[in-house]
């Protein structure tokens, strides 16, 4: 085999790039086309075929290889686009893939890897792989890697990319441009060029286009309106989100305290933690508990049987728990039911009811709260909407479901099956409508106030209106 370095540092033809381009054009076609080179261990080949392809796309073949052949393609890959796709994968992929690999290449993967994606990945490694990481890491490396490690973990410092070009207002858009290409080749992106003062703060944002555009001998001064947004390396990646979103900015300045310009965080990284914070919410909402220090499973797939175990069970065995407490609500009416048996025909459809509305009504305040359309001091607005479109949602069941009282059992079951239909799709909207806000009022995430509790604890309080209101009417 050939040194493995060696490989890596070839830099691919223009007849490579003609070929992948073609490949990769015919969508789907390249993975079949690719595929029989892996099995044949045709590694030159391989990597003229995926070259030209995006990261992500690369990223995605690597996780369709089995364990040995993922490691001799990231060998073999071009220097810059194993390490692009690497960062692609998932932490778990990643540390296998990092197990196989010596600490030659190790170490020149990590220097490929943008800082940003360099410290999530030691970051997301188990403790020994961890040491062992930073141990391969230039001392330039090392240093920036545990700056950003020393930012508070969900912080934007955690997550921004220090490798940034930017240029002095005093500058001419000569010498500005002239900077740009001799120190822009790191950059993550110049498509916004940043413009700092003399103590490094950041006073403006000025577009790449507006510099080509602009005299050669113009003072980029000129160009500033000093109207500019920025963030503080300390704030949460959720506000950080939130930026880019009302901003519509493909990244963002990071300063710090004192408005030194210290990095930017570009929107790919932002939507990471987008989808990640989507998905922990999901799981919550869902009943799927969360552990602090490991998060939403991102790749369940991947997922170790154990750990799915781990996560369901601690809220199936709750709900066990909150079974009993409806169990013994129904046992209180014994005597009521053996008297009018009709009655538990419609207990599950009661119950079902009321559960299915709360859990609506959970969703859509949980997924407000999180969206920022609804803040935890419009709790009251929202409480009286929802009891308005419940009572809507609880007159119009009950008038659904009071003929079918009256085919069981006559016009009084009828009553009674109508109105606890009717208190039951109110009380479950109220219960999935405040344990949101609650949790908010608590500094918990709203998401705790997951499907499987509301509904348990609709379930509990249905039963007791569904044989109190029958108590009253038929004893």
């Amino acid at each position: 085999m050939a040194d493995t370095t060696d490989i890596i540092d070839t830099e691919t033809d223009d007849g490579i790039l003609e070929t992948g381009v073609t490949a990769a054009a015919g969508g789907c076609d390249w993975f079949d086309a690719v595929m029989p080179l892996v099995q044949k261990h045709l590694w030159v080949e391989v990597r003229r075929e995926l070259s030209p392809l995006p990261p992500p796309e690369v990223a995605d073949f690597i996780n369709r290889l089995e364990p040995m052949q993922r490691v001799l393609l990231i060998r073999y890959l071009p220097r810059h686009l194993a390490a692009d796709a690497f960062s692609e994968l998932t932490p778990v992929l990643q540390d296998e893939i990092l197990n196989d690999l010596t600490n030659t290449e190790i170490r020149t993967l990590l220097t490929d890897l943008e800082p940003d994606d360099r410290a999530a990945l030691i970051d997301e490694m188990p403790a020994p792989m961890m040491s062992k990481l930073l141990n391969l890491l230039s001392p330039q490396d090392l240093k920036q890697t545990r700056e950003l490690l020393g930012y508070p973990e969900d912080s934007v410092g955690r997550m921004m990319t220090p490798n940034i070009v930017h240029i002095k207002e005093g500058w001419t858009v000569r010498k500005a441009l002239e900077h740009i290409r001799d120190f822009g080749h790191d950059s993550e992106t110049i498509n916004m060029v940043y413009v700092t003062g003399s103590n490094g703060k950041l006073v403006d944002d000025i577009t790449l286009s507006q510099l080509i555009l602009a005299s050669p001998d113009e003072k980029v001064s000129a160009l500033m309106d000093y109207n500019f947004f920025a963030i503080s390396a300390m704030d949460g990646q959720a506000e950080a989100v939130e930026m880019i979103k009302k901003y519509n900015y493909f990244a963002l300045p990071v300063v710090d305290a004192a408005g030194v310009l210290l990095g930017i965080v570009t929107v790919d990284d932002l939507m990471d933690i987008a989808d990640a914070h989507a998905t922990e919410d999901f799981h919550k909402i869902g009943g799927v508990s969360i552990e602090p220090d490991e998060g939403p499973i991102q790749n369940i797939k991947d997922a170790p049987v154990l750990l799915l175990y781990r996560r369901r069970i601690v809220w199936l065995i709750l709900l066990i728990i909150a079974g009993i407490f409806s169990g013994t609500a129904i046992s209180f009416f014994e005597e009521m039911i053996m008297a009018k048996a009709a009655l538990v025909f419609f207990l599950t459809l009661l119950m079902d009811c009321g559960g299915n509305s709360g859990s609506q009504s959970a969703t859509l305040m949980v997924r407000a709260l999180a969206t920022g359309d609804v803040k935890a001091k419009d709790w009251g607005r929202m409480i009286l909407k929802e009891s308005l479109v419940s009572s809507a949602l609880g007159g119009a069941l009950a008038l659904a479901v009071a003929p079918l009282g009256v085919i069981r059992d006559g016009p009084a079951l009828a009553v009674v099956v109508a109105l606890s239909m009717f208190m039951v799709t109110i009380t479950g909207s109220m219960i999935g409508a405040c344990l949101p806000f609650i949790m908010s009022k608590l500094k918990r995430d709203p998401a705790m106030a997951s499907i499987p509790l509301v509904a348990s604890l609709a379930d509990i309080t249905g039963v007791l209106i569904y044989f109190s209101i029958a108590t009253v009417i038929l004893m």
